[in-house]
């Protein structure tokens, strides 16, 4: 745990007001308060607050200029691979049109990492993606968490494809799935699919790219027909 003080407001306050943006307490294009009300309203340092506010600038959810304030930025402009800025967005009863959006990126990702996964996968790959399938299994008998077990899965998966931008997509996937998995599992009315997720594993470890590929393929294609119809 980051023990400096200044670092812990700043990120406070980066986290209250990115959430009171999300959550529309301050619409787009209206101003926040100033730096100095800031300061006041959340009782931190005026370097604090700046620091804050330079961080939700980066992140896109604001816009600070010299005497014309802090202005909230349209949605269009967030950054929805920051996984603080999705964080915020999937803690604030995120719409199906979000999650069907989050699930058709997932399914121009995650068959091709599976794909290349069957190609590249080391021992050591394959040997995570084997604990994670363990992990639901357990999970089955009330061992395990069934959510925190499946996204071990498949960023093990991820991570299996030996290509450092897919890598990349591992923490931006898992701060998704922690939504769009407990939605589709709820509306289905069961936990992960252990079978499935075995099948994949099958895949991958036979070296087969194609396979690999299908497996993961129907599991979001599955995703995505189960938000479609209830959109």
């Amino acid at each position: 745990m980051n023990s400096n003080p200044k670092h812990n407001l700043t990120y406070q306050l980066t986290h209250d007001l990115g959430n009171a943006i999300v959550k529309g307490k301050y619409k787009v294009g209206d101003g926040l308060p100033t730096e100095a009300e800031l300061c006041t309203e959340y009782d931190v340092s005026r370097s604090a607050t700046r620091e804050a506010v330079k961080m939700l600038s980066a992140k896109g959810l604001i816009v600070s200029r010299p005497k014309k304030g802090i202005r909230v930025l349209p949605e269009s402009n967030w950054n929805m691979f920051d996984t603080d800025v999705l964080t915020w967005i999937l803690s604030s009863n995120p719409s199906l049109s979000l999650l069907k959006s989050f699930t058709e990126v997932r399914a121009a990702i995650e068959p091709q990492a599976a794909a290349l996964a069957a190609t590249n996968a080391t021992f050591e790959d394959i040997e995570e993606i084997e604990k994670a399938l363990t992990r639901m299994k357990q999970s089955e008998q009330g061992l395990d968490d069934p959510l925190d077990a499946d996204i071990s899965f498949h960023v093990a998966v991820l991570k299996a494809s030996g290509n450092c931008f897919i890598m990349q997509l591992s923490e931006f996937i898992s701060t998704a799935l922690k939504v769009s998995i407990r939605y589709t599992n709820k509306t289905k009315g069961e936990e992960g699919d252990v079978q499935k997720h075995a099948d994949i594993l099958d895949t991958i470890k036979s070296r087969n790219p194609e396979k690999a590929h299908h497996a993961v393929k129907t599991i979001l294609d599955e995703a995505l027909e189960l938000i479609n119809s209830n959109l």
